[in-house]
């Protein structure tokens, strides 16, 4: 077999992502700590730690890893693994999030669909199962396109960074969230 070739005679494909590597560290740095709970104790740090919004029960947060630009998660402000253990309050203001996130992400990234979505327990794939959290994914026509789906690879035009400071700026111009 000839260099770079793999197994099935295909010539081996690398992609370069150096920003994941932060991902891989923090899980295997033995920091047991959550960071959820480190994000919601860290008010001053809401634009390093890509919060986009707080409310009395939980706060909406980008995504640092995200599927697809604008990707956020809302998280309720207590350490609790499923929907059972939460309050009505919480579950309430939690789905308002969901909701104002999708005219801001519609508005802002001009998104025409989403995917809304819990993984509740390991098993149903939570890389965080001890707090529950919800996804927020944008969505556009064409986004499942050649790159993704013969590469394997999401294409993200614009920092994190960037799409916080939009968010934020859309966010002021919407008057949300609408709690």
């Amino acid at each position: 077999m000839g260099k770079g070739e793999a197994q099935s005679g295909e010539r081996q494909r690398n992609l370069w992502a150096p920003w994941r590597m932060e991902y891989i560290d923090a899980l295997n740095d033995g920091d047991e700590s959550c960071f959820l709970c480190r994000y919601r104790d860290e008010p001053e740090n809401d634009q390093a730690n890509l919060v986009l919004w707080r409310g009395q029960k939980s706060f909406v947060m980008m995504n640092r890893f995200p599927y697809t630009g604008g990707h956020s998660m809302i998280a309720p402000y207590e350490h609790q693994a499923g929907l059972a253990d939460l309050a009505d309050q919480t579950l309430t203001e939690m789905v308002r999030f969901v909701r104002d996130l999708e005219s801001l992400l519609s508005e802002a990234l001009n998104a025409e669909g989403f995917n809304v979505g819990l993984n509740v327990g390991r098993c149903a794939g939570a890389g965080l199962p001890g707090h529950l959290h919800a996804h927020v994914v944008p969505r556009w026509p064409g986004d499942t396109n050649f790159v993704t789906v013969l590469g394997g690879v999401r294409v993200i035009p614009q920092s994190l960074q960037e799409t916080w400071t939009l968010l934020r700026e859309t966010s002021q111009e919407l008057n949300l969230p609408r709690l």
